[in-house]
């Protein structure tokens, strides 16, 4: 396998391989160029769709945006949002559905592949991590995905470790840790997370407020009862 095929697969690679040394400086000079235009300068989505895999309608990614590939390996769909400071560690896949939204200062470690559906949402200084390093030996490395369902909420300062499964209209209390899956509707608080009840939830009802919103450029999903 060449070092950029092992990084795609999450596998220990040479980062000063010449194929993915090339590859990647020409997304951080992307994305160094979209973090240094001006606010509300006509060419931001322009500039903004260089940067990433894909990128849906209406994106909004305030600046600065950090991302060790720029960008490259984020595939995005419509409406999406996120505040400033968004740091990716971007050397796997992150895939983000419709109507996404994220707050300040949240960080995404993707070596091991995260997931979003649609209308999930991050507050600020979320951290979420797909990959672990060996007690023993820094190198050895496990690679574990993050999937985050539709409608999921973390809260401010709460951290997801890697394998962890959110399902849809999970809630994650600010500053929880969550090592093991949670079930749809259910929120979880504290260190580690535990289940403290079910939620309310009407999905029709949801789906219709949170497009509204979305669409009009509110950025806050409505949580239902």
């Amino acid at each position: 396998m060449t070092n950029k095929e092992k990084m795609l697969a999450g596998q220990v690679y040479d980062p000063n391989d010449e194929e993915i040394v090339s590859e990647q400086f020409e997304y951080l000079n992307a994305m160094k160029a979209y973090n240094a235009l001006p606010y509300g300068d006509k060419r931001e989505e322009e500039y903004l769709r260089k940067c990433f895999g894909a990128i849906g309608k209406q994106p909004v990614v305030t600046q600065p945006f950090f991302a060790n590939w720029g960008g490259k390996h984020v595939f995005i769909g419509d409406y999406f949002y996120s505040n400033f400071n968004l740091t990716l560690v971007d050397d796997g896949k992150i895939e983000i559905g419709d109507n996404v939204s994220w707050n300040a200062g949240c960080y995404i470690d993707s070596k091991g592949g995260v997931k979003f559906g649609d209308f999930a949402m991050l507050t600020e200084y979320v951290k979420i991590f797909s990959h672990s390093h060996s007690e023993h030996d820094h190198m050895q490395r496990e690679y574990n995905g993050v999937e985050i369902g539709p409608y999921a909420k973390v809260y401010t300062n709460a951290s997801i470790l890697p394998g962890v499964k959110l399902g849809t209209g999970a809630v994650v209390a600010t500053g929880a840790i969550v090592t093991k899956s949670v079930d749809d509707f259910t929120l979880v608080s504290g260190i580690p997370a535990r289940v403290q009840r079910m939620r309310k939830f009407d999905g029709k009802d949801l789906k219709e407020m949170n497009q509204y919103m979305m669409k009009n450029r509110l950025f806050q999903t409505y949580d239902g009862d």
